[in-house]
């Protein structure tokens, strides 16, 4: 792997709530990573001006709003990340097949396989347990539901998914190759663990298959941020 497919895998969470701080953080990570995440803090208060903010400074955008409504709701929403020129847009698997479907067959449709953002179904937060998920009545092992997720995902026409590193694996053996599969919880080996409860470093993460991997805090915190992400690259590459 070169250092700029390594760069290309990191995905900076925009974790921020002004178009001031994106061209902050675009000014001194421009080159250091592959994609920008602009977020629901971040969107609710500046809008689509945050998508074209980051577009502006050259950089992809990941729209991380992981929507979750009827079908038909979800679809326009997915059509319009589309107008906007993302390269990557989530939705919720929970949601289920036909809510997934629809916004797969509206953006295939409306757009060229160039033109169109890859569509990603979130799984299981990072942030959830077993116990979580024994909460809302859900009994399944966390990393078998994972998995039946990931599958219903790509047979609905998902590109990919967002999941834990710990459950990489086997999405991959379930899924195969060619299936995106995003990461966040991943903590480079100099970072706090923070809230998140299921996380790899970036070497183990790449290393398990991960294609994405999502990282702000370590980077957004550090007194240099463009050090950190160099740091982060030197990790993926040492993992290789």
């Amino acid at each position: 792997m070169t250092r700029n497919e390594a760069k290309d895998k990191i995905i900076f969470a925009l974790d921020v709530n002004n178009i001031q701080e994106i061209d902050r953080f675009a000014a001194l990570l421009s080159g250091k990573v592959g994609i920008f995440k602009v977020g629901k803090e971040l969107f609710t208060t500046a809008g689509p001006a945050a998508v074209e903010a980051v577009k502006r400074q050259g950089g992809d955008v990941f729209l991380d709003l992981k929507y979750h409504d009827i079908p038909n709701t979800v679809a326009q929403a997915m059509l319009a990340a589309g107008r906007m020129g993302v390269k990557l847009a989530n939705l919720h698997a929970l949601g289920g097949p036909q809510m997934m479907e629809q916004a797969a067959n509206e953006v295939r449709k409306n757009f060229s396989d160039s033109e169109r953002p890859r569509l990603l179904a979130v799984t299981i937060l990072t942030s959830s347990t077993q116990e979580t998920l024994q909460a809302v009545g859900i009994e399944h092992p966390l990393e078998q539901m994972v998995v039946r997720l990931a599958k219903l995902a790509k047979e609905s026409g998902m590109d990919g998914v967002v999941a834990s590193p710990l459950e990489i694996e086997a999405i991959r053996a379930a899924c195969g190759p060619g299936f995106l599969i995003v990461t966040p919880g991943v903590r480079p080996a100099f970072a706090s663990v923070d809230d998140q409860k299921r996380i790899m470093t970036p070497a183990e993460a790449v290393k398990a298959g991960a294609d994405y991997l999502v990282i702000g805090r370590p980077i957004a915190k550090a007194d240099d941020p463009a050090a950190a992400a160099d740091l982060i690259v030197d990790e993926i590459l040492g993992g290789c």
